[in-house]
């Protein structure tokens, strides 16, 4: 935004050199400058020496900066009377509460700029509500990460000198190597999540998917939690539509539908029930994951898809859950130009459902997956 300002204070500068002397009312802006400040893509206001405005963006009047002929942020209109006394440019960040955008604080950069000796003052301002909540988000993120990185390599480090010290009694070795093993494999799980989540975070919708059997990919989602779901005599059930094929990415959605029934599993109690199905409608497929656990609070729903969120922290870590395995089923369903929505009762239970697009009936014929399905079913 500096070189836009120092270009703007030239600009002006070069056309009040050449201008006429200005009317008794104050300084006219000069020529040119209207298309310069029409092209900036952050807010600006030139203001005349009666603190008036002759000319505002589209962007300033649109924040709600300027009301008719006046600067109604009364920061900023200090800043100008400063910077008119002693022509001195000033920068600063503040917070400005805009009814029009919710409850919630704009927060803008500005830099005021006297226009040459006429007493217009330049003020810009450019939103940096957003960069601020990305910086937010990644301390939080970079803080998330450390620690549950540092748990595990801090249980590592703690039982390998316990073992040390063991030597000479091979059941507590053994003892304290299982419990090594349970937080090297938590440990690898953490950054196995971290390498898929960052794989797809940033990544385009898929320009060019192919078509996946959904039945396989129930399939192999509900092979990888069948250990752990025996350990607790959960029975896993498929159901639904027959010989569904979607539009997308097999790896992703396999990864998608094992960490719902891996959270099925982990949040249910012993001796209960996780059903996967799947339907069709309006173009898309709906895989369903329901189980009979503990819900989830109605105050958590709308987190509960953010890295490192937990319900129920404890229980998570206590089940070797990374805290990423939902986020990664958001990121895996916008991939997929589709959409993951959840429904859930304290006590009773919750429902996961993941949608991706249906391929044209045509495109899936031609491919020679229907054939295959139907003499398989024969």
């Amino acid at each position: 935004m500096t070189g836009v300002a120092a270009f703007v204070t030239f600009k002006l500068s070069e056309a009040s050199s050449r201008a006429a002397e200005p009317p008794a009312a104050g300084p006219a802006l000069p020529d040119g400058i209207a298309e310069v400040l029409t092209a900036l893509p952050s807010s600006a206001v030139v203001l005349d020496n009666a603190d008036r405005v002759l000319r505002a963006s589209s962007a300033a009047r649109a924040f709600g900066l300027v009301r008719g002929d006046r600067l109604v942020i009364s920061e900023l209109l200090a800043m100008a009377r400063q910077v008119r006394r002693d022509g001195v440019i000033r920068e600063t960040e503040i917070d400005v509460a805009l009814r029009k955008f919710g409850p919630d604080s704009t927060t803008f950069a500005v830099r005021v700029a006297p226009l040459g000796s006429t007493g217009l003052v330049l003020v810009l301002a450019e939103d940096q509500t957003e960069r601020r909540r990305v910086e937010a988000v990644r301390r939080d993120f970079v803080a998330n990460v450390s620690h549950e990185l540092k748990t595990p390599v801090g249980a590592l480090s703690l039982l390998a000198e316990t073992v040390e010290g063991a030597s000479d009694d091979p059941e507590a070795v053994r003892r304290f190597a299982g419990r090594m093993q349970h937080e090297a494999t938590r440990l690898t799980s953490v950054i196995q999540d971290l390498i898929t989540l960052s794989r797809i975070q940033g990544a385009e919708p898929m320009a060019e998917p192919a078509l996946v059997e959904v039945d396989s990919v129930i399939a192999e989602a509900l092979d990888a939690n069948q250990l752990v779901a025996d350990a607790k005599d959960i029975e896993l059930v498929s159901g639904g539509e027959p010989d569904v094929v979607v539009l997308g990415d097999e790896r992703l959605l396999v990864t998608a539908v094992r960490n719902l029934v891996a959270n099925a599993v982990a949040y249910s109690p012993d001796g209960t029930r996780v059903v996967v199905a799947v339907e069709t409608s309006d173009g898309l497929a709906s895989i369903t994951v329901t189980d009979q656990g503990i819900g989830i609070p109605p105050g958590d729903l709308e987190r509960i898809f953010e890295r490192f969120y937990r319900v129920d922290a404890a229980r998570s870590r206590s089940t070797g859950g990374t805290g990423l395995g939902l986020a990664i089923v958001k990121h895996v369903a916008t991939h997929h130009r589709g959409e993951v929505a959840v429904w859930s009762q304290e006590g009773a239970g919750s429902t996961f459902t993941l949608k991706v697009p249906l391929p044209d009936p045509k495109e899936r014929d031609s491919s020679g997956i229907t054939t295959t399905l139907r003499e398989a079913s024969q």
